[in-house]
């Protein structure tokens, strides 16, 4: 592994229950695990990894805590459910895990069950803060990629809905509308403003695909965090998608002038910004099949193909840093569709929800156990 590659770590969110249920223990799981915290639904859980630039060690970070939960789960008769949202039949009132916590109160009250989703967010080193800002800009633009990739959400309520990432079409992004950040200073000013006008709650409450992320923000800032994607439950494929976002990013640091939209693209700021949110409603909708809009030239372009045109920009500095094998799971996921198209392939075949989840957690407990 090259001293150039980033820092990374992951903050994966998971449902757990039956093979039919939803059901919540995270009291529980973070009394038992010191690194499994509470989300605000009770039937949500999550784990925080620590930052490594080694996929060898990424792997083990990520596959190590979700071995533990199983375990332990499995105990009680229970599992993880892979799907990015509440796809079995379910109570829809909010099951708050923390009566006593003002920010789930809050969230309660202003957003119900829609935030009852599981996700992985990508946290990506970078402690400079114009290169921070120029990758915050750039990922943002091609954010529906990532989406497209990772979509693991057509079920809901025992269900199928008309979307690929029913998570990203129902999750309440706030506030509504992001602008491209310029510079550090002009996302201070942004978050400031919006913390003032309640727009926001906290700096927390900032619910968007991408955002800066920091130990102390907004002031003090030293990572991307790729907020888009659907939980993936193969590992290998989740590190396909961190290698792509890490070459993409050291891409773009060699190409600054070429690759930064602020310089690199036809739109103004407030133009890329509705073009952005457009494409990631696409892209929640129809995945690889969906008609995207182009953030240099305004050209139409199908996801999938967007996606092999990135991946044969990104083949010389794959190939540099020693990185092409860990992309082989998204050529895969382009040849034979993602976890969404596979699902709804089966539900066209026949198949209920409870058993197409069946074959997935299975499929998942046979990777867990290939790793020991």
């Amino acid at each position: 592994m090259s001293n150039v590659n980033l820092y990374k770590g992951f903050e994966v969110e998971l449902f757990t229950g039956s093979f039919d249920s939803h059901i919540g223990v995270s009291a529980d799981i973070e009394k038992n695990f010191s690194n499994f915290v509470k989300e605000p639904d009770n039937r949500n859980v999550e784990y925080i990894t620590t930052p490594e630039k080694d996929y060898k060690f990424l792997y083990e970070k990520l596959i190590t805590p979700r071995k533990k939960l199983r375990h332990w789960l499995n105990n009680k008769g229970l599992t993880i459910i892979p799907s990015s949202t509440l796809c079995f039949k379910h109570d829809i009132q909010f099951q708050r895990s923390d009566i006593d916590n003002v920010y789930h109160q809050f969230i309660q009250d202003n957003y119900g069950i829609s935030i009852a989703t599981s996700s992985v967010h990508i946290n990506i080193g970078i402690d400079d803060l114009d290169k921070l800002f120029a990758a915050i800009r750039l990922i943002r633009s091609e954010a529906a990629l990532y989406l497209a990739i990772s979509a693991s959400s057509p079920f809901l309520n025992n269900k199928i809905t008309e979307n690929h990432s029913q998570r990203w079409i129902q999750f309440p992004k706030t506030p509504s509308k992001v602008p491209f950040f310029q510079n550090h200073d002009s996302y201070i000013d942004w978050i400031e403003e919006n913390i003032a006008n309640k727009n926001m709650q906290n700096i927390r409450h900032f619910w968007s695909s991408i955002r800066p992320n920091g130990p102390q923000r907004p002031l003090i800032l030293d990572r991307l965090e790729l907020r888009i994607c659907d939980f993936v439950h193969d590992i290998n494929l989740l590190l396909g998608i961190t290698a792509m976002l890490e070459l993409r990013i050291l891409n773009l640091f060699e190409n600054i002038n070429t690759l930064d939209p602020l310089n690199a693209s036809i739109f103004s700021n407030d133009e890329l910004s509705a073009i952005c949110d457009q494409n990631e409603i696409n892209a929640a909708k129809d995945s690889l099949n969906s008609e995207l809009i182009h953030w240099q030239d305004g050209k139409k372009v199908v996801c999938r193909e967007w996606i092999q045109n990135l991946l044969s920009d990104l083949s010389t500095s794959a190939e540099k840093f020693n990185m092409k094998h860990l992309l082989k799971p998204i050529y895969k996921v382009l040849e034979e569709g993602n976890q969404s198209m596979k699902w709804i392939n089966q539900y066209e075949k026949g198949f209920s929800i409870e058993q197409i989840m069946k074959i997935s957690i299975d499929d998942m407990i046979k990777n867990e156990d290939k790793s020991i």
